[in-house]
């Protein structure tokens, strides 16, 4: 049944990029490429490969299909936004920007500087940092070295996200590395070496500071949003009803997490070793990777852009946590929640976007702020030619109604109008007071918009509803024909 579900979350999201590729194509050449459909983060197999052969329609076709392309106006887009942006559901503190994406024009503007709780439209920022400073196809390596002692061994953490337990399905994508594939490999080495007994330690010293950022509670962890953020973790720290770590993944985040991931992935590393034939003695306990100890074995994940990929279609707060640290370790700044977030507003300045203050990597925070400014023009950056090292976090985005938080039941921003399907792609953020979206949407008139509507002082049990409100919005945009006066 898992493997089922996962099979579908991956034909839909592949339908729907070819779809937005298809429908945008007079628009987004001049914005987007120079990228094939090849170059989305989809694998080319099965049903996948005739679809990304096909080419898209040109761009007269398109034209014909969403409009005339004569340009937006404020005045006429204001009138459409206005009335539903000042709905009491979205509360007492709303913002919104909408720029043409091709010429920077702004076409909506209220409250576009001021500071709002962004929840996780946050990751645009995490994965904008994080392609610029370390590029979409870094990886990051879990290792086995020997330890201080002839029979020891130590796992080092490498801080990978997306480490599994056991091998995942085979429709999962992307296909992660895994515990066991290291233990095997491990195996073999120690044979080789004529060891056949070891005591196991795990390095998890990466990061530094605590493992719960600024205004996260405990119950982040017991309810399933987050586990503690460590460089050595499996399945993002997911347990099973019984409390054992486990290899299934779990996109909406419902089952609680341990708050020992290092000392869990080191104890199923060892049971791995142990079916592999190796015999472990006594419990897994903390240690220090030698600085000569010999390598024994390690694995990589997959590239940086396919795990941006996966962040933000699941809004996957471990995944965001640990690019935070990654990009703090590339710039020569502390891992912690404070380094990280440090770092990433240095990257993001040298990319000329302000308006970003962090304390954490996922937006869990409400501390947190970043103004609709900003992420617009996180978007505008990303959507750039002259970026595509960045394109993930473009390609990445949710698409409405066909993939991620944006699929059906995915959020409480999935239930678009007909309007949207599959024309707006975009990041959502909500907390218990706080929803956000922002991305691009494919307007009725032909033109690509760049947008960032946030409201983080909702009514106690209003998430829901503004939610809804906030799809309308974009609904509104992208059935936008909004040429009058002005």
């Amino acid at each position: 049944m898992r493997a089922a579900r996962r099979l579908r979350r991956l034909v839909l999201t592949s339908l729907a990029l070819v779809c937005v590729f298809v429908m945008a194509a007079g628009t987004i050449v001049a914005h987007l490429l120079p990228l094939r459909l090849d170059q989305w983060d989809v694998p080319q197999v099965g049903p996948h490969a005739a679809a990304a052969a096909a080419p898209p329609l040109a761009p007269a076709a398109v034209g014909t299909a969403r409009g005339s392309g004569s340009a937006l106006t404020p005045a006429g887009v204001g009138a459409v936004l206005t009335p539903l942006l000042s709905a009491a559901t979205l509360g007492s503190h709303v913002g919104m920007l909408v720029t043409s994406l091709g010429t920077g024009r702004v076409l909506y503007s209220s409250n576009a500087t001021s500071g709002f709780a962004p929840a996780s439209t946050t990751k645009v920022a995490t994965a904008v940092a994080a392609l610029s400073v370390l590029g979409p196809a870094a990886q990051f390596r879990t290792r086995v070295v020997a330890g201080a002692s002839p029979a020891s061994i130590v796992l080092v953490g490498g801080g990978d996200p997306t480490l599994a337990a056991g091998p995942p399905p085979a429709s999962d994508y992307p296909q992660p590395a895994t515990l066991a594939q290291l233990a095997a490999q491990t195996a073999r080495a120690l044979r080789a070496r004529g060891t056949g007994h070891v005591t196991v330690g795990y390095d998890q010293s990466l990061y530094t500071g605590p493992g719960l950022a600024p205004g996260w509670p405990d119950s982040y962890v017991t309810t399933g949003n987050v586990t503690p953020i460590s460089s050595l973790e499996i399945d993002q720290g997911r347990l099973t009803a019984g409390g054992a770590p486990q290899d299934a993944d779990d996109p909406q985040n419902g089952r609680a997490r341990t708050f020992t991931p290092a000392l869990d992935a080191a104890r199923a590393f060892a049971g791995f070793l142990r079916a592999d034939g190796i015999g472990v003695s006594g419990a897994p306990a903390a240690a220090t990777t030698p600085k000569n100890g010999t390598a024994l074995a390690s694995v990589s994940s997959p590239p940086l852009a396919q795990i941006v990929r996966q962040m933000l279609l699941e809004s996957n707060n471990v995944i965001a946590e640990n690019l935070a640290r990654h990009v703090a370790v590339a710039t020569g700044g502390p891992a912690s929640f404070s380094g990280g977030a440090a770092a990433e507003a240095a990257v993001l300045r040298r990319l000329g976007v302000s308006g970003v203050s962090l304390v954490d990597g996922s937006g869990l925070s409400p501390r947190d702020r970043i103004t609709p400014a900003a992420l617009v023009r996180l978007i505008t950056v990303a959507s750039s030619p002259a970026q595509g090292r960045l394109r993930a976090a473009i390609t990445g985005l949710p698409v409405t109604g066909f993939s991620g938080t944006l699929a059906a039941g995915g959020s409480v921003f999935a239930d678009p109008g007909a309007a949207a399907l599959g024309v707006v792609r975009a990041k959502t953020g909500n907390l218990a007071t706080v929803a956000t979206l922002a991305g691009v949407v494919y307007a009725a008139d032909g033109q690509l918009l760049s947008f960032a509507v946030m409201a983080d002082h909702l009514k106690s049990g209003g998430l829901n509803r503004a939610g809804v409100q906030i799809v309308k919005v974009a609904t509104a945009l992208a059935a936008c024909g909004c040429r009058s006066a002005g």
